[in-house]
């Protein structure tokens, strides 16, 4: 649709273009188009079959309708008919480059999204707030899995992934350890009444980018820490972060399995 857009725009062609509710984020939804504003409608994309097809060719009947960048299954179909003019991009036997080929598109952040597996108010709260981002969401499971391609089956594996996003969103203190581990920003949201391991984990490392349980539940707080995670200082600080901690941590294991062998 935004190839369609283009090409109209250049032409001088006034037009509006109408989403479907469930890919609508801003703009003019379908249903809210008015069809004795227009004299032509353009149909882009997707199969032309269906109730979906045969309600446009009802509700802008008076209208010339063009399909374009579309797939035709079955060339006899009625909804295919009903069109004047049929530019498909794939058709029995024959088929073109998809016009998204050419389509202009916006680089956005994209987002590594780590939660628990625990339902819950918070992570309802934390869903609901991400749905409203304008970013690239990668739900990622941090639990390791050989056998299962939707799983990373090493720890490198993981960390690879994690080192190509540009921030995270976790509830899980893995989540955040291993973030800031790849050396990108984490907005760590503790899903535990009064603070738990994720806050334990932010206090430990210096962590600042935190939302205790009540709080999650405010968009605004959430929008806030999103801002910092997003800007240079947030990255700035990140990788920081990533670099190795001693906090004595080895020394008194191996003290303790020296102690042990002596023993």
């Amino acid at each position: 649709m935004r190839r369609v857009g283009v090409a109209l725009s250049a032409a001088g062609m006034p037009h509006d273009l109408a989403w479907s509710p469930a890919c609508r984020r801003e703009g003019l939804a379908y249903e809210e188009a008015d069809p004795a504003r227009y004299s032509h409608v353009v149909f882009a994309g997707g199969p032309v079959h269906g109730w979906q097809i045969r309600e446009v060719h009802r509700r802008f009947a008076h209208c010339s309708r063009i399909a374009v960048g579309v797939s035709v299954d079955d060339p006899d179909d009625e909804t295919v008919a009903g069109f004047e003019e049929v530019l498909a991009g794939a058709h029995p036997g024959i088929a073109t480059p998809d016009l998204a080929v050419g389509a202009p598109t916006d680089e956005v952040l994209v987002v590594g999204v780590i939660l628990g597996p625990e339902p819950g108010p918070v992570r309802a709260s934390v869903t609901k707030w991400l749905a409203g981002l304008d970013c690239g969401r990668v739900p990622l499971d941090p639990r390791l899995a050989a056998s299962d391609w939707e799983h990373c089956a090493t720890p490198d594996q993981f960390t690879s992934i994690l080192s190509h996003l540009d921030v995270a969103v976790t509830t899980r203190p893995d989540g955040l350890v291993l973030g800031l581990r790849a050396g990108i920003p984490v907005l760590a949201v503790d899903p535990v009444d009064g603070g738990g391991a994720v806050t334990a984990q932010a206090d430990a490392l210096g962590w600042p980018a935190l939302v205790p349980a009540d709080e999650a539940r405010e968009p605004e707080i959430l929008d806030s820490w999103w801002r910092w995670c997003s800007s240079v200082q947030g990255r700035a600080v990140a990788a920081l972060r990533a670099l190795p901690v001693d906090d004595g941590t080895m020394r008194d294991m191996l003290k303790a399995l020296k102690a042990g062998s002596a023993g």
